[in-house]
């Protein structure tokens, strides 16, 4: 990489396909926005990329419009983890790279969830991600090599009036990476988590953001995540420019509240348009398919 690039952050693009080629790298909630945004990066770079997804139709028209593996699953079921890492496996060899992308965003008045979407939300966005490491890093740690990549979001970071139960789940998100890198790196194992701001995918569908609320393409996310499996760090975020959100709980309160109150995030979050938001609130409920590839 030149010094140039080193100071502007810009991708070495021949490094990052050196370093990708011919990987093994398995994503979940591939069907659509960030993980399917990811596969193509990574198709396009040389690695060897298969997808799941809870929505079996849409993953196996997104893995044929590629002409990569697309594989059923369900991220909150062992089972459905296990058979999906080994059949993964069994078409392209050991799994290099997991990226936990699977994850659903309910927003609204914390007094307004029921126990379905606060289940749901934990099931997928946390429970979901233990089970995906554990499950590659037991394949993993024995070959003494592996990444895992889990994909959380500034939401961790800054606590939002509306994103309550969003913000916990992906707080936990972020610690536990940390953690579990710690604790797997002796084995040959690395962890990574990826922070992206709020991106335009179905997630953010019926919110009324503004030019304080930076929001990116699902590409930009992606392209941050693919750098990430080629140089891996503990934590990045995407933009990078979002960086500042990890100093954030050293803020005064007092500063909190003006901040919420100068960007309207203290109510961008309470009332979306519901009607705009209507389709993905059915399916992040489990009312059709599709509900844990949203990003």
């Amino acid at each position: 990489m030149s010094l140039r690039d080193k100071l502007s952050r810009k991708p070495d693009h021949d490094a990052i396909r050196a370093a990708l080629r011919d990987k093994v790298v398995v994503i979940t909630g591939g069907a659509r926005g960030i993980g399917f945004e990811t596969a193509t990066q990574l198709f396009d770079a040389g690695a060897k990329v298969a997808i799941g997804d809870v929505d079996g139709e849409a993953v196996g028209k997104a893995a044929a419009d590629l002409g990569i593996e697309g594989i059923e699953v369900d991220v909150t079921r062992r089972e459905s983890f296990d058979s999906f890492l080994t059949e993964v496996e069994s078409r392209l060899g050991p799994i290099d790279v997991l990226v936990n992308n699977a994850g659903i965003m309910p927003v609204g008045p914390f007094l307004s969830y029921d126990d379905t979407i606060i289940r749901r939300t934990y099931d997928i966005d946390v429970l979901g991600v233990i089970i995906g490491c554990q499950e590659a890093a037991r394949r993993m740690a024995p070959r003494r090599t592996g990444h895992i990549v889990n994909i959380a979001s500034t939401a961790g970071r800054i606590p939002t009036p509306g994103l309550t139960i969003y913000n916990g789940a992906k707080a936990a998100v972020i610690e536990f990476s940390e953690a579990l890198g710690a604790e797997l790196e002796p084995q040959g194992v690395t962890v990574s988590a990826v922070l992206p701001t709020f991106t335009r995918t179905a997630l953010i569908s019926g919110l009324q953001t503004n030019k304080f609320v930076q929001t990116v393409e699902p590409g930009e996310v992606a392209s941050i995540v693919v750098e990430t499996i080629a140089r891996p760090v503990t934590r990045v975020y995407a933009p990078r420019s979002m960086r500042w959100a990890e100093s954030s709980p050293l803020f005064p309160q007092a500063m909190k509240r003006f901040s919420r109150k100068l960007t309207k995030l203290d109510s961008i979050f309470l009332s979306p348009d519901q009607q705009a938001r209507a389709a993905y609130s059915s399916r992040i409920r489990g009312e059709n398919t599709g509900a844990d590839g949203n990003r």
